[in-house]
């Protein structure tokens, strides 16, 4: 097998690629190395396996025909370059579509012209859903829930792109969903829910467990914005990697089909009220925070309902909220005194 991995020296690629070279598989990494702390996960990977265990290419998914030439022989393509954050979209529209919306087509033109029917995983985001202001949230002392959807939201929740950012990764969604269809490429579509984990250089924007954990270590100014009650579910990164496998294992039966994939019902988190509290257990010591306006957009709560992904790929979380949080935190401390 050949692994493609645009986007592999980042958060989840570099993770991905790691446990493929793990197996001994054969993997093309194909980053831009704009993400902080590409760099760095790049000269892990070399560390780890060595300079010549795996194939670099610096390029971008906007740029078509390298891209085109890169996927020429590859037996599955994982799709996560992106940009990913939804302020970076207000602010830059035509560069979110270009990355997004554009960069997605062309890693499907590329797996169609390729003339090898590679499958493709697409990382797609639980941001395809919009705000849900339609939704009944009930508000109790430390978070939001939901009043009619005790498993989370399901694929079937109708599509409502809210920000250029949910409009980027909603049109890659759909058009990978439509690839498969058309075109009969073995497609899948994962929406994503909160991951997080080693190798996550998180930033306010984005990666939001870890860039409190990074900023509550170093002293630098936290901003909470809205009440701190929003609930996300969140996913520890070897559960993702496992979704990703079982669907790699499965993709005749699964190919076509979306799955929404995250911690679920049973692995939530308030965004302060609770994840507050739990970091300050782990640093020895209170963090003091600024408060902020709520921003556009900002969902009070998203929970995955994960039933079709435990249903049909036989998968679902292995690893706790506090077991996450605490080897994230782990990595952080080991990186600084590394550092």
């Amino acid at each position: 097998m050949h692994y493609l991995v645009t986007g592999g020296a980042g958060f989840i690629g570099s993770n991905y690629v790691w446990r493929r070279l793990q197996q001994g598989e054969r993997v093309t990494v194909y980053d831009n190395l704009s993400r902080p702390g590409a760099d760095a996960n790049l000269a892990w990977l070399r560390s780890e396996f060595g300079a010549d265990a795996f194939t670099f290419i610096q390029g971008d998914v906007r740029d078509a025909p390298l891209l085109t030439a890169t996927a020429r022989d590859a037996d599955l393509i994982l799709h996560l370059a992106s940009q990913v954050a939804v302020t970076t979209s207000v602010a830059q529209p035509r560069a979110d579509f270009e990355s997004n919306a554009l960069g997605t087509f062309n890693v499907l033109e590329a797996a169609r012209l390729s003339g090898r029917a590679p499958s493709v995983l697409y990382a797609s985001t639980n941001k395809v859903y919009g705000g849900m202001e339609q939704l009944a949230v009930e508000e109790g002392a430390t978070r939001y829930r939901y009043r009619d959807y005790p498993y989370g939201i399901p694929e079937t929740q109708p599509l409502d792109f809210h920000s250029p950012y949910g409009c980027s990764k909603g049109a890659g969604d759909q058009y990978v969903r439509d690839y498969a269809r058309i075109y009969g490429l073995r497609t899948v579509v994962f929406r994503q829910s909160c991951i997080y984990g080693p190798r996550q250089f998180g930033v306010e924007d984005q990666g939001w467990l870890a860039w409190f954990i990074i900023a509550a270590l170093q002293g630098r100014p936290i901003t909470i914005y809205g009440d701190g009650k929003q609930v996300r579910d969140v996913l520890y990164i070897t559960d993702l990697l496992d979704a990703y496998d079982a669907a790699t294992e499965r993709i005749e039966q699964v190919a076509g089909e979306i799955f929404n994939v995250g911690g679920g019902p049973e692995q939530v988190l308030a965004i302060w009220s609770e994840f507050g509290p739990l970091l300050a257990e782990l640093l020895g010591r209170e963090i003091p925070v600024a408060r902020d306006s709520w921003r556009p957009g900002d969902q009070r709560i998203y929970v995955s309902d994960i039933r079709k992904a435990q249903r049909v790929l036989g998968w679902e979380p292995q690893v706790s909220v506090r077991a996450g949080v605490a080897r994230l935190y782990e990595w952080v401390v080991e990186l600084a005194v590394s550092d």
